[in-house]
């Protein structure tokens, strides 16, 4: 979606898809740091009246998302105190996030830190079957390949989870939560102390609501992500530009609802 130190024109608010935010230093491929689903928004430094992007921006399981741009977002934030709040609070949530995973990555080891993106990754994409390669998991975890074959195999021999030929099955939710590494449970906190009424586990367990783009499906007790976009803005153009996995962004200025 986009790369680190480029411009930003719009904001994400993902109802379905989730994005990997990842750092690249000097000619290193690069390390996953954060990761967003429907619990937040890519492009929150827009709130800071930054519009430059920090990190680079990777569709990792393609829906879809609310688009706003970066004008009628600072706009909107500058008329409702309930979206700037949120929006503060998440960015709270996220600065918690980054700093939780350059930790990780420094002192945990590479089972723990899978088993741990393996749940995050799971409470935003709300199924347990995932369509990912080791070179990838490599590429997230910042390690080498024969590494994630070698943490991937005992998962599987626990009887955690299931892999073959790039389709990565979760089988035992509470057993892979035991074997991750603190970080996620760290996560976890820093989302339900800024949210009180809601818990990050609610991400898979939705609720329907209509609004003035049909129907979509928001987190039970919460008023973030796509839902608050759309209570507080109504827009006047929609358009649905395709993105997939891994790809960059391809579409209008517009906003809306959009695949990613």
């Amino acid at each position: 979606l986009c790369e680190a130190g480029a411009q930003v024109h719009h904001a994400y608010f993902p109802v379905d898809g989730f994005i990997s935010l990842v750092t690249r230093v000097d000619n290193h491929p690069g390390v996953e740091v954060g990761m967003i689903g429907r619990e937040g928004m890519l492009g929150v430094q827009l709130a800071l009246g930054v519009a430059v992007a920090p990190l680079h921006a990777l569709v990792q399981g393609p829906g879809m998302a609310w688009r706003i741009g970066a004008v009628a977002l600072r706009r909107e934030l500058a008329r409702s105190t309930a979206l700037q709040r949120n929006v503060n609070r998440y960015l709270y949530v996220l600065m918690t996030q980054l700093t939780i995973s350059a930790a990780c990555v420094r002192f945990h080891q590479i089972s723990p830190r899978l088993a741990r993106w393996l749940l995050m990754s799971e409470d935003r994409a709300h199924t347990n079957r995932f369509r990912v390669t080791h070179e990838f998991l490599a590429y997230m975890l910042g390690v080498r390949r024969v590494s994630i074959t070698a943490a991937a195999g005992g998962l599987q021999r626990s009887g955690l989870i299931e892999y073959r030929r790039g389709d990565l099955t979760v089988l035992d939710r509470k057993g892979l939560a035991a074997v991750a590494c603190s970080c996620y449970a760290a996560g976890q906190r820093a989302y339900a102390e800024q949210w009180p009424r809601s818990r990050h586990d609610r991400m898979s367990a939705p609720r329907t609501e209509s609004g003035s783009f049909g129907t979509i499906e928001v987190p039970a007790d919460a008023l973030w992500g796509a839902q608050a976009v759309e209570e507080n803005r109504q827009r006047q153009t929609e358009e649905r530009p395709a993105i997939g996995s891994g790809s960059g962004f391809q579409g209008s200025a517009t906003s809306g609802r959009h695949q990613i």
